[in-house]
């Protein structure tokens, strides 16, 4: 097997950085994607639940399962778009949204819970929409990393660029 020579090395490990920065955008990018389908569904679960006064784990149960569902429609409309049918497109956003929705839903409902009164804070109190994007900016956080090791092995949102 040749050697390389200096350049080649020297441009071999430029493309690794490269392609480690872009790892880090595309799961940064692929997480925003996420977290603005889930905060649809965390707020509209979080404020609906508040106002028609549920207990705090009817009122998570109904923000994870709207977070789910806006999580998947926003990747549907994607795909839908591309040309895929509607059980394809289906089979590609629980293929590209499913981990990263439920790490996110996780992180965040654990903080909203955590936060004392955050849960019962009405609507118009600062306490419940401060914890609420605390929550949301912990969750996108540790959720990047989650996604970029999906990523890397062509899961999680991966899926998606196959039909972008």
């Amino acid at each position: 097997m040749p050697h390389e020579t200096h350049h080649e090395h020297s441009t071999h490990h430029e493309h690794h950085e490269r392609t480690a920065g872009r790892g880090w955008r595309t799961a940064a990018l692929a997480t925003l994607h996420c977290l603005t389908g889930c905060a649809i569904g965390e707020v509209a679960g979080l404020a609906a639940g508040t106002a028609l006064g549920l207990s705090n784990g009817a009122t998570i149960a109904l923000s994870v399962l709207l977070a789910f569902a806006s999580g998947y429609a926003l990747t549907m409309r994607g795909v839908l778009r591309a040309g895929l049918d509607a059980r394809q497109a289906l089979r590609v956003a629980l293929a590209a949204d499913t981990v990263s929705i439920l790490v996110m839903e996780l992180i965040d409902n654990t903080v909203m819970a955590a936060v004392p009164g955050a849960m019962d804070a009405g609507l118009g109190d600062a306490l419940f929409w401060t914890s609420l994007a605390a929550s949301l900016a912990l969750a996108f956080a540790l959720t990047v990393p989650v996604n970029r090791g999906l990523i890397a092995r062509g899961r999680g949102h991966a899926a998606v660029h196959a039909h972008h």
